[in-house]
């Protein structure tokens, strides 16, 4: 009896995980391989309470809207070859899945179909044509098969975002793919890990005749996007860069020096997928207060040049818990239609405060908090109020720069008084002298 009721709890438990928010994943394959060759990949994510259910890409009942809501939160593509998705599934309900707020993670190959390669266009990201790869005749590990397409890919070349791809990497990365390179009129895309300066993309096994897509720097192996909306999508060129050969494999440039016993690709490939899947990088605005100095409770309406104090709490999703996010460089603005102050607020504990002084300009403002930073989900908070001009018993009276006006107002009345004065008595006496 006791046995029953333990497993109905645990089947219990494990119902309400795997409808938690944000932890619904579908996971498409090529063939059903992948999940044991990406075992340790697809265990992490498990282990961070991600629940993945698996699919082939092909698979008739595919979907990912039902009755207008969305089944999953993430989609990872680790089937670069499908030429067309099964089910509802196609490039277009995809990206209606990211303008809803979903999350994908892709990994292509050099055997990348034509879906990927349009899903990636529509996300500002080009990969270059089915069979080709990146190559380095120069940083390619001493494995390789002679056609120099297992090229290792230096931690410097990783962007500096420790919110994305975590702390200082000291081990070398391995590669085998497809290269692509970034639109650069998208400001949205980051450009992750690039190639080295030797490295370019062509096809290895003809003869270059034509000048490659990407040469140099300017071939990327990891993109990522994080749309307006925050939805987030990650790019990799190498679907063999999550899998437990390479997570486990040992690095050696094939031109001699330090042999690493560990390549840096899992410590990665976790910390872009944590971040795709908003396990990390995630604000949001807690309590906004505003009131007079020395009071507690906002106004109806300010006036003009009065002492105002402000504050914000902001929150950061850490390891699926809400803290007191830390930062010295959130700002405020008090916006009509341009700023009209600008200040830094000061952090205490998540409140993030400050106080002063409301422009002489009358009108209706905003309070405005908008906080974009590299690896953090957009923060923005707007706050309305009204400022009105001084009441007729609220100016100043006898103001210092108007006593000149008030001397010759006096004067003047003074003047007018002994002018009158000496009119008078010359009258009268002129009357004495003829009488």
């Amino acid at each position: 009896m006791a046995s029953t009721v333990v497993g109905v709890l645990l089947a219990c438990l494990a119902l309400c995980n795997a409808s938690v928010p944000g932890k619904r994943t579908l996971v498409l394959v090529d063939n059903w391989s992948v999940r044991e060759t990406h075992s340790i990949f697809f265990k992490s994510l498990r282990d961070l309470g991600f629940d993945l259910s698996f699919k082939t890409a092909d698979d008739a009942g595919l979907a990912l809207v039902k009755y207008g809501e969305f089944l999953y939160d993430n989609l990872v593509l680790f089937s670069p070859s499908v030429e067309e998705f099964g089910g509802s599934i196609d490039v277009s309900a995809i990206t209606n899945f990211i303008d809803g707020g979903g999350n994908v993670l892709i990994a292509a190959s050099s055997s990348i179909g034509d879906p990927v390669r349009e899903l990636a266009t529509e996300c500002g990201v080009e990969f270059d044509e089915e069979n080709s790869a990146v190559i380095d005749h120069l940083n390619y590990d001493v494995n390789d098969g002679g056609k120099h397409t297992l090229i290792v890919a230096d931690p410097e070349n990783l962007m500096k975002a420790p919110m994305i791809v975590g702390e200082k990497n000291t081990s070398p990365f391995l590669f085998r793919g497809v290269g692509m390179v970034s639109d650069p009129d998208n400001p949205l895309v980051l450009s992750l890990l690039r190639a080295s300066s030797t490295a370019y993309s062509y096809k290895p096994n003809e003869k270059i005749d034509e000048f490659p897509m990407a040469v140099g720097s300017s071939t990327l192996l990891v993109a990522a996007l994080q749309a307006r909306n925050n939805a987030r999508v990650v790019f990799v060129g190498s679907l063999d860069f999550f899998s437990d050969e390479f997570f486990q494999a040992s690095v050696q440039k094939s031109s001699g020096g330090k042999k690493f016993e560990k390549s840096g690709n899992e410590a990665l490939a976790l910390n872009l997928a944590r971040w795709a899947f908003k396990d990390k990088g995630v604000l949001r605005v807690g309590k906004v207060a505003h009131h007079l100095e020395g009071e507690k409770t906002p106004p109806q309406s300010y006036t003009v040049m009065q002492q105002v104090e402000y504050s914000i709490v902001i929150e950061e999703l850490n390891n699926g818990k809400w803290e007191p996010f830390k930062a010295d460089d959130v700002q405020l603005e008090f916006v009509r239609i341009d700023p009209f102050v600008r200040t830094t607020l000061k952090p205490k504990s998540g409140i993030f405060s400050t106080n002063f002084k409301l422009p002489d300009v009358y009108g209706v403002y905003q309070f405005k908090v908008d906080y974009n930073r590299v690896g953090y989900t957009r923060l923005y908070s707007a706050t309305q109020v009204s400022v009105r001009p001084l009441e007729h018993t609220q100016y100043e009276r006898f103001i210092l720069s108007a006593y000149p006006y008030y001397a010759s107002a006096f004067s003047m009345m003074v003047g007018v008084f002994l002018l009158s004065l000496v009119f008078l008595h010359y009258k009268d006496e002129i009357k004495d002298k003829k009488e």
